[in-house]
């Protein structure tokens, strides 16, 4: 993958993320309020994603 496709799907999540927790204070629903968080920790671990390698033995 490359770092522009990356970076525009980081952008998508934190996007997606702030819009699903304001849309959840404005109307009350706490499923909104999940989603966000659910879509805050993807772009969290997505960001804090790294490759192992291999070991070769």
């Amino acid at each position: 993958m490359n770092t522009i496709t990356k970076w525009l799907i980081l952008l998508a999540l934190i996007f997606t993320a702030i819009s699903f927790y304001s849309y959840g204070n404005s109307t009350g629903m706490f499923i909104f309020i999940i989603l966000g968080f659910l879509f805050e920790a993807a772009f969290w671990l997505k960001l804090i994603n790294r490759k192992k390698k291999r070991s070769s033995t």
